[in-house]
């Protein structure tokens, strides 16, 4: 089952706090960005962020679970996703861990 825009929408709006929040949509799914670095998944209307030290500090006891098959496992956030104060906390302590984005190199067009 493909996520919902509204779902999608919801969350990007629940974690305002943690920078400019952003959403792209991938083979079905979308990553969510902040700043232009990606920290999650949203796949069949369930948030998934990648794990760090920091994140499951924050969290205690996270879940983890595969966003999709063959995944790596990431945090399942089930629960806190009313809370947009908490969530933004946890994208920005996960975001300082996670690498930064890669450079996009630009093809040069062949001339004939």
């Amino acid at each position: 089952m493909a996520s919902s825009q509204s779902f999608v929408d919801f969350i990007v709006d629940q974690i305002q706090g943690a920078g400019e929040i952003t959403s792209r949509k991938m083979f079905g799914e979308y990553g969510i960005y902040a700043d232009g670095k990606i920290f999650g998944l949203i796949c069949d209307n369930k948030l998934f962020i990648k794990p760090t030290q920091a994140g499951r500090s924050f969290i205690g006891c996270p879940v983890e679970a595969p966003a999709y098959p063959g995944a790596k496992p990431s945090f399942l956030i089930e629960d806190g996703l009313e809370d947009s104060q908490w969530l933004s906390e946890l994208v920005n302590v996960s975001l300082h861990e996670l690498p930064p984005p890669k450079p996009k190199f630009r093809t040069k067009k062949r001339s004939k």
